[in-house]
């Protein structure tokens, strides 16, 4: 196999300066920022494309970013993919009766998610289905509906598991309990002649995070191909496996890496009375109460209806209950189009009022820190039996109690007792991968080319000396063992 593992590590500092300009929309992009909003993507990578052509003194930085630019309009049109005759068409399932003024109405909501795009009016791929997660009216609709067609949303009962870590935790009087044993077998899968035969196509796969308590006992068992890098854990916050393979013609080319590792639940019991101020000249106040641009950024907006959230509030604890609770309401979770399209994530999720796991985390990253509470991100998978998946959520950092698990997407509970009902601001279940400690963070070694997301990493990264493969070149899946205790 032909590879430059030493070329690749010798990259790292220069690359991972350059992931900057992948990772922003800045000043090179705004003088083409009007035609972009307007929706006139076409004329506006035409006119990007002469700038990269004619001017000889644009600066790299300026030169890479209307590259991705070019490059991230193109992702949006793989996002909206559905008109409006497919839309209704799927409504219709639940509403039989849908009206033109109700699809309009929706869509000034922010609840049925469209833009026009070269004068043509389409729909993101989940628009029907995300309908009915965010207007509760439609929501009320298709849960009757399945209730009466015997359809379950969730088979994993999510109180009684949190009753029964609170219960485990108080009988053990530990922090952490319910050790969990995963295997997993992860593949990814570039797709036949999706790179010239004989070129070396260049993938990163997740690798488990060290040093957290809750995360333990890591085991490698094999990689295919055999020859791999695993990044350093504490100078690269989104952790990767790396491996090079030789592309074959008419073939599909694997990447395989089996691993283990022991999950436990944490569950502590958040007294606000014994909540502590907070060193603020300390430099962990410092790191983690700053704005994080482009995706943490203090807004007017966000100032505005911090405000109105917090009142007089100082309790750093309560302080979080009301963020915690005010997003549970104001931005339920709805799938989301691809975060490398989104400019500002925390504003979407407020101007939009819906989210994924990340776009529901970075709202609540970033009012919690403008009320300076220290909170840092981290993402992985959810390896719930049955319902695993990508996942993100963030911890807070809470004196005396150190750093707590916040999942702002599994919410509030429906649950009389108060520990159960508020189990997600500060504890977790132990069915998590941890994979990442940060967003936008560059991947070891480095990678050359704009990642296909620029914000999270856990399905893997490819590319080739040709470019970048984005997501509709590959596939991945992977296999879990559940091993017990």
């Amino acid at each position: 196999m032909r590879t430059n593992f030493s070329l690749m590590v010798f990259t790292v500092a220069f690359f991972s300066i350059l992931f900057a300009a992948y990772s922003a929309v800045g000043g090179a992009v705004q003088k083409f920022k009007s035609l972009i909003d307007q929706g006139e993507f076409t004329e506006a990578q035409k006119a990007m494309r002469l700038e990269l052509a004619t001017n000889s003194t644009l600066p790299a930085a300026d030169r890479l970013e209307l590259e991705f630019e070019i490059e991230r309009l193109d992702r949006i049109r793989k996002d909206f993919t559905r008109s409006e005759e497919q839309v209704v068409q799927y409504i219709r399932t639940y509403i039989p009766n849908v009206t033109e003024s109700d699809l309009r109405e929706w869509e000034k909501e922010k609840s049925l998610e469209c833009m026009t795009i070269d004068g043509v009016k389409r729909y993101f791929s989940q628009a029907g289905p995300n309908l009915f997660r965010i207007d509760r009216q439609a929501r009320a609709i298709k849960a009757g509906h399945d209730k009466k067609n015997g359809v379950v949303s969730s088979r994993f009962n999510y109180e009684q598991e949190a009753a029964q870590i609170i219960a485990a935790g108080e009988r053990q009087s530990a922090r952490r309990v319910a050790p969990q044993r995963f295997r997993i077998t992860y593949t990814l899968t570039v797709h036949p002649d999706a790179v010239p035969a004989g070129e070396t196509i260049r993938v990163w796969l997740p690798y488990p995070r060290e040093g957290n308590p809750r995360q333990t006992s890591i085991q490698l068992f094999h990689t295919s191909p055999q020859r791999h890098l695993i990044s350093d854990n504490d100078a690269y916050l989104q952790r990767s496996i790396y491996m090079e393979q030789i592309a074959r013609a008419g073939e599909p080319t694997l990447f395989v890496c089996s691993l283990g590792f022991t999950s436990f639940a944490e569950y502590t019991a958040i007294d606000p009375a014994d909540v502590q101020p907070y060193d603020v000249q300390s430099a962990l106040y410092q790191q983690y109460t700053r704005e994080q641009p482009p995706h943490i950024v203090f807004t007017p907006e966000l100032r505005e209806v911090s405000e109105q959230i917090i009142g007089g509030e100082t309790n750093p604890y309560l302080k979080a209950k009301r963020i915690f609770q005010w997003i549970d309401g104001w931005a339920p979770w709805a799938r989301a189009r691809e975060y490398s399209t989104i400019e500002n994530i925390s504003r979407y999720a407020y101007e939009n009022r819906h989210g994924d796991c990340g776009i529901q985390t970075l709202l609540f990253m970033t009012l919690a820190r403008l009320n300076g509470i220290p909170v840092h991100w981290q993402s992985g998978f959810d390896l719930k039996p049955g319902e695993d998946n990508l996942h993100d959520w963030c911890e807070m950092y809470l004196e005396p109690y150190g750093w707590v698990l916040v999942d702002q997407s599994y919410g509030m509970k429906n649950s009389k007792d108060e520990r159960v009902k508020w189990f997600c601001l500060g504890n977790t279940d132990p069915y998590r991968w941890i994979v990442n400690d940060d967003f936008s963070q560059p991947l070891y070694p480095a990678k050359i080319f704009p990642r296909s997301e620029t914000v999270d990493f856990q399905r893997g990264e490819v590319e080739w000396r040709g470019g970048n493969l984005y997501f509709d070149a590959w596939d991945y899946n992977y296999r879990i063992d559940y091993l017990g205790e």
